[in-house]
């Protein structure tokens, strides 16, 4: 039995996710608090596998309730944020503290909308809780810790994936559940005249934009919210649009991004399978793929085709993965050159030629 708590100060919304949360068997809402003192207390009473957190709340906020959650009962939380710029903003540097991963807000659970939110609401609770309590205190400690020294997540010794010996013209990046701290740590460790990076982070609309200024602040990489007709460049990332799948293709000598709705049965918009598939296409053999924490297999099918024309795959290891999802069904699939730490994965990209 999953053990959940609901922080909100809605009255509505502690409705809500509780009656979506328990329309299973096996996920039980033990408290709800309606701010972040009283959460807290009732974190450290009732010690629970998961928590579900709102930011905006009067008197201790959601970032002090995290905080002092961090600090005195480490415990997996997800933030349930708004749907807004500024929810995405405080989404994100919530993430940077500690929380796992982060569902939508939305006023509105009538009508068609609240299956597809109870699903992901309920698949977000049962990921997040798989993972061992004593793991996730691990790797929240460690990234902490990697914050202030050189990204240091994982302190096992590993040797890194040299590229020494081969020409990389492009990188593509596949990431979910737990990604956004990871993203961030590969790509503040990167030099400024890099390779075109592109990246399919599974998020809704009203977050990429965000979330792509928020890296821009952090990186010596131009990095945006990729637009249909951007050209690669060296030295600048491109974070898919939310709602959109990210392709490029060839026009003359250059190389553009192209946002499209299609294929439109994928589950996530953007997907890391067209991604990778469309870059396999254009770039083939001097293609990097990296594909880190998330959850499902969004991205192996994709990396298939890469593999095919000669690319080279990195996944990121089961120890520092929020959920090893879709770093396991690469892995699975016996289509991956190493499986390594964040910290090896950014020690190999580093060994990309300028």
């Amino acid at each position: 039995m999953i053990r959940l708590i609901v922080i909100d100060d809605s009255a509505f919304m502690r409705k809500a996710i509780s009656i979506m949360a328990e329309s299973v068997p096996d996920i039980k809402v033990v408290a709800t608090a309606r701010d972040g003192a009283e959460g807290f207390e009732k974190v450290k009473r009732y010690k629970p596998d998961v928590v579900t957190l709102d930011i905006e709340m009067p008197g201790t906020n959601g970032f002090d309730c995290l905080s002092l959650i961090m600090k005195n009962v480490p415990t997996p939380v997800l933030i349930v944020s708004s749907l807004s710029t500024k929810g995405a903003e405080t989404t994100l540097k919530a993430m940077q503290m500690g929380a796992v991963d982060f569902l939508p807000k939305t006023q509105s659970f009538v009508a068609i909308d609240i299956i597809k939110i109870q699903d992901e609401l309920v698949q977000k609770i049962k990921a997040i809780a798989r993972n061992p309590l004593r793991q996730f205190i691990n790797r929240r400690l460690a990234r902490q810790a990697a914050q202030k020294s050189s990204h240091s997540i994982d302190k096992k010794s590993e040797i890194p994936y040299s590229f020494k010996n081969k020409t990389i013209s492009c990188v593509a990046i596949g990431v979910s559940t737990g990604g956004p701290p990871v993203v961030q740590a590969i790509l503040e460790s990167l030099p400024a005249k890099y390779p075109p990076i592109l990246v399919a982070q599974h998020m809704p609309k009203e977050f990429t934009a965000s979330f792509a200024a928020r890296l821009n602040t952090k990186s010596p990489l131009n990095i945006k919210e990729a637009e249909d007709g951007d050209i690669l460049s060296r030295g600048c990332a491109y974070i898919a649009r939310g709602g959109k799948h990210l392709i490029i293709e060839r026009k003359g000598v250059n190389v553009v991004c192209r946002l499209t709705d299609h294929p439109v049965e994928h589950l996530y918009h953007p997907s890391v399978d067209v991604l990778t598939s469309s870059v396999s296409n254009v770039y083939g053999s001097v293609t990097a793929g990296v594909i880190l924490t998330g959850m499902g297999k969004d991205g192996v099918e994709g990396l298939k085709e890469l593999k095919k024309r000669g690319g080279t795959i990195l996944a990121q290891n089961e120890e520092t993965c929020i959920v090893y999802g879709m770093p396991k069904a690469a892995v699975d699939c016996g289509i991956t050159d190493a499986v390594l730490s964040v910290d090896g994965i950014i020690k190999s990209l580093q060994t990309i030629a300028k």
